[in-house]
């Protein structure tokens, strides 16, 4: 095993960003657009810097609207401190959740730091607060409503932090793709002698309170990347097959995982008819999986896994389960950003972690165990480009417009979407390891 160094380490990617563009680190970063500030990029249609250029945004996705001045321009130290003053003028009436991929000048900040479902769970801990501050992006904030009472009110500090992945599982296409498969296993809704319909709809907690509206209407169910297992258990004892958007790298290696054959496992593309595949292929298919990923996750390689086994014998490689599969079959290790950190907090003996997830969390547990070496496997400094839209300037902003009696950026989920959401959520919460 490599000597593991003592150094501190920074956490901050912003830091490693600013020194990038400085000259003053030798690392290298997908784009020196991220050094700016994000109101730079607001006005205008996309993920921001940093994301796939495969990545086309929604028409009508949301855009965020001017931040003044006095917020863009002001100083990392004086942001932070309007921030704390503000977090004391308003007490208990609001509570800030960060997720594990933001910034760490926004986390710092926050009353919870997790994944964006024990985030919306820690909400609901806090059922007297006026206002729910979520650093995160739009989905996360979407489900917090979904799950926080009526007269609270949930707040995106930044309107234009989006997510590619979830955009890819679009209502229209997954209402069209419904119809299609009715023509090819006959009436949806109709259980067979053993009690089960010709499909479930699966949705991954990362897409919009549409989808989960959908999946809600028609029996389906949500899944996060630590549960899936367990969900498509569920779904397998009522359904023949499952349907599972919008990422199809969870999907097929939760699915593998189970023992379910590859060919099994048919691809969706919502551009081509039954999706590209026959009706033959739809007739054996176990899991049909849709076209979508993670950019962040999708950057991760084979080569690079062997890189780090060659610099670093001993190395133990983690990765998130939205990795491609032939990353988390040379893996050590597969698992959510929860599985990762309780792994690496276990670890008794100084040891070295390649972790192929986003980098802000990945910097965060370095400098949260500095006994271990930890690096991420991309070593190109890339940020999730939605995350990183949340910069503590528009957090110090929503906080004070707080203060001052005024709301901005709410995310309201419509009632005829918002009740089949959380009866679909609510079958997850009472799906079980079997």
């Amino acid at each position: 095993m490599s000597t593991l160094s003592l150094t501190p380490v920074d956490p901050s990617v912003d830091h490693a960003l600013q020194a990038i563009v400085a000259g003053e680190s030798t690392e290298s970063t997908c784009t020196t657009d991220l050094a700016a500030g994000p109101w730079d990029f607001d006005t205008r249609p996309g993920y921001g810097p940093g994301s796939s250029m495969g990545d086309v945004i929604p028409t009508g996705a949301p855009r965020q609207g001017e931040l003044p001045s006095e917020y863009r321009e002001a100083p990392e130290d004086e942001l932070h401190e309007r921030i704390r003053a503000a977090r004391q003028a308003l007490g208990e009436r609001v509570v800030v959740l960060g997720h594990f991929y933001q910034r760490e000048e926004v986390v710092r900040h926050a009353d919870y730091v997790g994944d964006s479902f024990q985030l919306a769970n820690a909400a609901l801990e806090h059922p007297d607060a006026e206002a729910i501050v979520f650093c995160g992006v739009h989905f996360m904030a979407e489900t917090a409503d979904l799950l926080s009472g009526p007269e609270q009110s949930v707040i995106l500090p930044n309107l234009a932090a989006g997510c590619s992945m979830a955009d890819m599982a679009d209502i229209d296409q997954v209402e069209d793709c419904w119809e299609q498969l009715a023509d090819v296993y006959g009436p949806l809704d109709e259980a067979d002698a053993e009690g089960r319909v010709p499909v479930i709809p699966v949705t991954y907690m990362n897409s919009s309170a549409a989808i989960k509206g959908f999946v809600g209407r028609h029996g389906g169910i949500v899944c996060t990347s630590s549960n899936a297992r367990t969900v498509l258990e569920w779904a397998f004892a009522r359904g023949r097959r499952v349907l599972f958007f919008p990422d199809q790298h969870l999907g097929r290696n939760t699915a593998k995982a189970m023992g379910v054959p590859l060919e099994q496992m048919p691809m969706w593309n919502p551009r081509r008819a039954l999706g590209g595949s026959s009706i033959a292929e739809l007739q054996d298919a176990r899991v049909i999986l849709w076209h979508g990923f993670c950019s962040v996750h999708r950057r991760f390689s084979v080569d690079q896994i062997e890189k780090a086994r060659a610099e670093h014998p001993g190395v133990r490689v983690i990765v998130h389960p939205e990795c491609p599969m032939e990353v988390v079959d040379a893996a050590d290790e597969a698992g959510s950003t929860d599985y990762i950190r309780k792994a690496i907090a276990a670890a008794t003996e100084p040891t070295t972690f390649a972790i192929g997830t986003e980098i802000n969390l990945v910097r965060r547990l370095a400098a949260q165990h500095p006994q271990h070496r930890i690096f991420c496997l991309d070593p190109v400094v890339c940020p999730c480009s939605t995350m990183y839209r949340i910069h503590p300037g528009y957090l110090a902003w929503v906080l004070e417009e707080l203060v001052a009696g005024r709301v901005q950026n709410r995310i309201r989920v419509a009632d005829e979407v918002a009740a089949p959401a959380r009866l679909a959520l609510e079958r997850m919460l009472a799906a079980k390891p079997r």
